[in-house]
């Protein structure tokens, strides 16, 4: 629960002051949103079942965030930038997707 709240706090936060992205962090940006949804769909499927650890949450968080830029990045130097930033969205795509089924799944018993 407190990370759902910290995740409407922070929206809540760049809506208020409207934060600008320094230019050469802005193709990285989609992908660390996508990571981040990741882990936290991963965190709210995780409480739901009882298993739910915050340190490992803050860990993947952090984590995911930082490999998957670092992938697209390394592809940017290897100028196939935008194939594997494909390919980081439709992995990380389909853990949100089979998140989001088993949270359906746990809440509507369907």
């Amino acid at each position: 629960m407190i990370a759902v709240l910290a995740l409407l706090v922070g929206v809540l936060l760049g809506i208020l002051f409207e934060p600008s992205v320094p230019p050469e962090l802005v193709p990285y940006l989609p992908i660390a949103v996508v990571a981040a949804l990741d882990a936290v769909f991963g965190g709210v499927r995780a409480k739901l079942d009882g298993i739910f650890d915050d340190k490992q949450f803050v860990v993947s968080f952090i984590s995911n965030v930082l490999v998957s830029g670092l992938i697209v990045y390394v592809g940017d130097q290897l100028g196939v930038g935008g194939q594997l930033s494909t390919g980081v969205v439709v992995v990380l795509g389909v853990r949100i997707f089979g998140n989001v089924a088993a949270i359906r799944r746990h809440l509507f018993r369907a």
